[in-house]
């Protein structure tokens, strides 16, 4: 019997050694490799690190203070947050290169700085994201608002999953948030806590910076997640993701036809174009049913994907 539980103590600790062993070697412990991890797109030293920040960060061209505690430590647990945060870190930075190059067109159009695009990560990992209360789309239009700004919104036609047209609405908002607060970090702000929200908490606590003001967590932690996206997405290699060029999703390729008819069917017009009814409804998430009743005879601009542009997305315009 003492033989016995000799042999299979031993046993036991071969297969727990030989588990280590393979653990150690696909993660990197007590040993150099500097391969890429088996996690996609993150390099294996980010399993262990943590993260120096810059010595000056800046969002909309408005300085953070890192030199308060409170400010450096709040950012740095968005950084680690973020970074740690690998699947969906990955597929932001991948979806980055197809989405960013329509968005800062627009931002740039409306005079808005370039860093709110980040925002827009910060809102809905870019994706047309439906939150639990109705918020909708890249920028997370709740129903009732974008109404408010003359947006179409109803059972065939929801302009919130139109990267465009929800972005334009988003500008409209900052300006007016610039045009009330003065700066562009509080402004931002607003977006996430609402203005009504920030002019209480002004109101009671007596100070104009966003950096000041106690907030909710959630508008608390909002600038500074826009930030740490920010610093990982424009330098993905210093915060352990490791990509090369063909990783990154291309922006698509299409054209646009106008409609201000009714069309009876998608399927069909699809085939019209030499495309499919599923391409067309991945370009145009904005059409919530396969037929659009019209009866306004509205000026729609559908986009139609260009020949063979299934496997070749980039967008030559």
């Amino acid at each position: 019997m003492a033989n016995s539980k000799k042999k299979a103590l031993t046993t036991v600790l071969i297969i727990f050694l030989t588990g280590a062993a393979m653990l150690a070697t696909i993660f990197g412990f007590g040993g150099e490799n500097n391969g890429r991890s088996t996690i996609g797109g993150v390099n294996e030293k980010s399993v262990s690190i943590a993260y120096n920040l810059p010595d000056s960060v800046s969002f909309a061209g408005e300085r953070m203070p890192l030199e308060n505690f409170d400010t450096r430590e709040s950012l740095e647990r968005e950084i680690i947050t973020t970074a740690y945060r690998h699947s969906s870190t990955i597929l932001i930075i991948k979806r980055a290169t197809r989405y960013f190059p329509a968005i800062e067109k627009i931002l740039k159009e409306y005079n808005v700085p370039d860093d709110f695009k980040y925002l827009a990560v910060a809102e809905s990992d870019l994706s047309n994201m439906v939150s639990p209360v109705g918020a909708t789309g890249f920028w997370q239009i709740m129903p009732e608002t974008g109404r408010e700004e003359r947006m179409e919104i109803n059972t065939e036609v929801d302009e919130r999953y139109d990267v465009g047209r929800s972005t334009k609405f988003a500008c409209e908002y900052f300006l007016k948030s610039y045009e009330k607060y003065g700066n562009w970090t509080l402004a931002a702000a607003s977006y996430n806590g609402g203005r009504n929200g920030i002019d209480d908490q002004i109101e009671i606590q007596k100070v104009k910076n966003y950096y000041d003001l106690l907030l909710s967590e959630e508008s608390a932690r909002y600038i500074f997640r826009a930030v740490a996206y920010k610093l990982i997405i424009s330098d993905p290699e210093a915060y352990g993701f490791e990509f090369d060029k063909n990783d990154f999703y291309p922006e698509l390729k299409y054209y646009e036809v106008k409609v201000d008819t009714a069309v009876t069917d998608f399927s069909a017009f699809s085939k019209k174009f030499g495309t499919n009814y599923k391409m067309l409804k991945l370009l145009n998430p904005w059409l919530r049913k396969p037929f659009l009743s019209n009866k306004s005879n509205k000026t729609y601009l559908i986009k139609i994907p260009v020949e063979g542009s299934r496997s070749n997305f980039i967008n030559d315009n």
